[in-house]
């Protein structure tokens, strides 16, 4: 016996994602916390890389990022070993806040 059935239409939802178009309301608002977060992250990690790079030991032997102590550890290496940990955290910690107050406003306005 053939089959004589249309196939099945798709539901008239689209769940379709794209980050880099995304659609206007809630998505939109967690894409531009989502890239506002990683410039962040991105400007701390490698920005500070570039800085270290332009500060480097002069002739004299003297660097102001590397004979700086903070909490008895050199700049470079507390900034390295645990400030980037601790802003990675942090910003973890924001972007959840920041997801939470944007599903409460959307979720009011259903």
């Amino acid at each position: 016996m053939a089959d004589d059935q249309a196939p099945p239409t798709p539901p008239q939802d689209d769940y379709r994602v794209n980050f880099f178009r995304p659609r206007p309301g809630f998505m939109r608002q967690k894409v531009v916390y989502t890239w506002i977060l990683l410039v962040s992250w991105a400007f701390f990690t490698f920005g500070f890389q570039f800085l270290m790079l332009l500060v480097q030991r002069n002739e004299s032997g003297e660097s102001l990022i590397t004979d700086t102590v903070v909490f008895g550890f050199p700049l470079h290496y507390w900034f390295s070993g645990q400030f980037l940990i601790v802003w990675f955290i942090l910003l973890c910690i924001l972007f959840n806040v920041f997801v939470d107050h944007l599903t409460q406003v959307y979720r009011k306005r259903r």
